[in-house]
């Protein structure tokens, strides 16, 4: 049994509120942008499919400036919401969450997109020729047989917004209590004395939290192959 800490306890437990408000809110969006990219052939697709990968292959902290001088209560979308709306993103752990799910969303689309492209067509157009409107078809049709494919997409953009650093260090700061995740935690342990021992243990939760993730996302992605697809 790991033995933590109440600022550790504090860590583990913003970092898993970051990680599922950041994939949640994500996944409407990158379903949407998957089955744009999927189903819609248009000019500037592949600038799209660039862009929505771009945070893979950019430094994280480019990303994190990128959010911070856009996003800051000086950038030109945070000015606006935190005059006219009061939603204030840096240095808040909502801007953890916006960094992360911002993160995460190339590993949340990619996998959905292939689940998409893989249904065969046939299916919604038979679906379509009984009277079912567009919307609907999505719905009963699409989205359970995508449903794999969506699992894993939502497992992978959790994963990575558990062990995001470089972007939400850069626009949130590491603040207590406030943005500080367990990679950040790990981070400020290891720069002080005597700091590894809570380092460790914070790494041994962050490795069984992914680990159990991961299993549980293999274990509904075979459950729902095997009820949609019989396999």
């Amino acid at each position: 049994m790991i033995e933590l800490s109440p600022d550790e306890w504090v860590a583990v437990r913003l970092s898993l509120k970051i990680a599922v408000v950041a994939a949640a809110v994500a996944l409407p969006f990158g379903l949407a942008i998957a089955w744009l990219l999927a189903r819609r052939n248009f000019w500037g697709k592949t600038l799209l499919d660039g862009l929505i990968h771009l945070p893979l292959v950019l430094p994280p902290v480019v990303t994190g400036y990128l959010l911070l001088i856009s996003f800051g209560r000086r950038g030109p979308i945070g000015a606006f919401l935190a005059d006219h709306l009061g939603i204030v993103f840096s240095f808040r752990w909502t801007g953890a969450a916006l960094a992360c799910g911002i993160m995460g969303f190339p590993l949340l689309v990619r996998p959905m997109r292939l689940a998409i492209e893989a249904i065969d067509r046939k299916l919604e157009d038979a679906a379509g020729t009984l009277g079912a409107d567009r919307l609907w078809v999505f719905l009963t049709v699409t989205l359970p047989l995508a449903a794999p494919g969506l699992i894993a997409g939502m497992v992978l953009c959790f994963a990575k917004a558990l062990g995001e650093f470089g972007a939400t260090i850069t626009f949130v700061s590491n603040i207590p209590g406030e943005t500080q995740t367990i990679s950040a935690a790990i981070y400020s342990f290891t720069q002080v004395p005597g700091g590894d021992a809570a380092a460790g243990r914070l790494v041994a939760v962050a490795i069984v939290i992914s680990l159990a993730a991961l299993v549980a996302a293999e274990w509904l992605a075979r459950r729902a192959g095997t009820r949609f697809h019989g396999e």
